[in-house]
């Protein structure tokens, strides 16, 4: 799965398709949302956003750093040293997990939903940071996109163009794996997920929640189904596991 294009696009949408009927998403205010993202965007974020995304994860691991409960931050120390130094992708509020830890992602995935200041301090330390676009998150992109001064892009939903990124996933968490797969890294190591247990304010948020990550799940295991890249899942033990093997073994935890 390579490059976005639009034969990329054709073998994707028919998920989100689905996924979009079952969560009640409406295309006509995911469109409005990314142009209002488009708009918020400084020129320099919408010129060629896959490209300047290439030199961080190309050739390299990407570590792909999820909110799994009491997961923390990933032991990198742990791997194996490789010619270039593994790239951490985080997901949306995995990045205050990182910068507790010292770490400054090379990739921040984000629907501004968690706590976006540790986004802004990363980006602000070098952290390249992809805004996503639903029909959910309009006013926090009217009230943070402004505050990223580093490098900066957007993504949506919908058909990939010129100025804004899809290349595959659902949640922030999958799609930070589908966009390390499309830029062409090594392999992808899947470190704090796990798409069972969650923590929301009330029982009907957990299981809208768990319906989520449920689609996630689904997501990536169509990634590792097709691409060449391996995606292994990085247990707490130690272990790394492939995907779909990890999944079938109940092992994301």
């Amino acid at each position: 799965m390579r490059n976005g294009d639009s034969v990329e696009y054709a073998r994707w949408a028919p998920i989100y398709d689905r996924i979009a009927r079952e969560f009640g998403f409406d295309l006509a205010h995911e469109r409005t949302a990314a142009e209002e993202l488009r708009r918020l965007l400084p020129l320099r974020a919408r010129s060629r956003p896959l490209q300047r995304l290439r030199p961080r994860l190309e050739g390299r691991d990407a570590i792909v750093v999820g909110q799994a409960p009491e997961a923390g931050p990933p032991p990198v120390w742990q791997l194996a040293v490789p010619d270039l130094r593994p790239a951490i992708v985080a997901a949306d509020g995995a990045a205050a997990t990182c910068l507790a830890a010292h770490f400054i992602p090379d990739v921040i995935v984000t629907d501004l939903d968690g706590p976006v200041e540790s986004e802004i301090t990363a980006n602000h330390r070098g952290s390249f940071v992809v805004v996503h676009a639903h029909s959910d998150n309009r006013a926090a992109i009217a009230a943070w996109v402004s505050e990223f001064s580093g490098e900066l892009a957007g993504s949506w939903a919908g058909p990939p163009d010129p100025e804004l990124i899809d290349v595959g996933g659902f949640t922030d968490g999958d799609r930070a794996a589908f966009l390390a797969e499309d830029r062409g890294a090594r392999r992808i190591l899947l470190w704090g997920f796990d798409f069972e247990r969650v923590r929301e304010a009330t029982p009907a948020q957990e299981d809208r929640k768990r319906a989520k990550l449920g689609w996630a799940a689904r997501a990536l295991t169509e990634l590792a189904r097709a691409s060449p890249t391996p995606i292994l899942l990085w247990r707490r033990d130690g272990t790394l596991v492939p995907y779909d093997e990890g999944r079938s073994a109940k092992s994301t935890r």
